[in-house]
């Protein structure tokens, strides 16, 4: 088993062959967001991205949930009697880490959703690039139940992820759906049954793993960026992000892709990526 990687009160760090697991470590809560645990992830995502361990990071729950949200007392109710300084910390430091820095984080994320997911729960989700679930794990946004809209910028990610028809019917019922449901919609890329979670999440890191990981980051921002562009601005940026790429990768991939497919005819450009390892190019 690995060993913790970090130590955090409200978050479990570990790292095993590339792939760092952070698990949301409320179990008694169902992992709910609180402010100290919105604080430890930040200071995960941060020192996850220095640490050259971990080449994937992948998001989770301890226990039977994901995430049941952002936590009633502790996030809205006592923060309510706070200063309002204290509010706006509150609020900075939840999305500096749940859409800000996750949505551009240099490594690849996976969402492994093991379980509960509701209503704030959905940021972190589709902020992740790629999501797994467990095709029982149960979904809901129940804001509408007790008497409020979805909080902060769920609305906003679903209408990133999910068709409308499909994210009105569950922002405006208050109903619950499985994870074969959220496949359908798109929320997640794929549901496996919750015995073959952990092993889906290690097949799909282990592919990202192979790839050159600074080309990996200027497809993925390039995507995320030039998705809201007009395409004469789409044009100019993701070139920008080309030559970007080319300037930073110490390893020349484009490089060496080409020489292994024109002149060595060792590499097909397909599923698998070019022989990193045997990169003469690197320097």
């Amino acid at each position: 088993m690995p060993e913790p990687a970090y130590h955090y009160e409200n978050v479990l760090v570990e790292i095993s062959d590339g792939i760092a697991w952070v698990a949301f470590n409320r179990p008694d809560k169902r992992n709910a967001m609180s402010p100290s645990l919105n604080e430890d992830m930040r200071s995960t995502l941060i020192e996850l991205e220095g640490d050259d361990r971990a080449q994937v990071v992948v998001l989770t729950g301890v226990g039977e949930a994901f995430s049941a949200g952002m936590d009633l007392q502790e996030y809205f109710r006592d923060v309510d009697k706070a200063h309002p300084s204290v509010q706006i910390h509150v609020r900075r430091v939840n999305a500096e880490w749940q859409w800000k820095h996750l949505m551009d984080y240099s490594k690849p994320t996976i969402a492994m959703v093991n379980g509960w997911c509701f209503g704030g729960a959905f940021v972190p989700l589709v902020s992740c690039d790629l999501a797994i679930t467990a095709d029982d794990a149960i979904f809901g946004l129940s804001e509408i139940n007790w008497g409020i809209p979805p909080g902060g910028v769920v609305s906003r990610a679903l209408a990133e992820t999910v068709p409308s028809r499909d994210a009105l019917y569950y922002i405006m019922t208050g109903r619950t759906f499985d994870g074969t449901a959220a496949e359908k919609m798109r929320l997640v890329n794929t549901a496996v049954p919750r015995a073959q979670l952990r092993d889906a999440v290690i097949e799909l890191a282990n592919g990202l793993k192979d790839k050159n990981p600074v080309v990996m980051r200027a497809a993925k921002i390039g995507f995320r960026k030039s998705r809201l562009m007009p395409w004469e601005l789409a044009d100019d940026y993701l070139y920008a992000k080309l030559e970007q790429s080319q300037f930073l990768d110490r390893e020349h991939g484009r490089q060496a892709g080409l020489e292994q497919f024109l002149d060595e005819k060792s590499y097909r450009p397909g599923l698998d990526a070019y022989d990193r390892e045997n990169n003469p190019i690197e320097s």
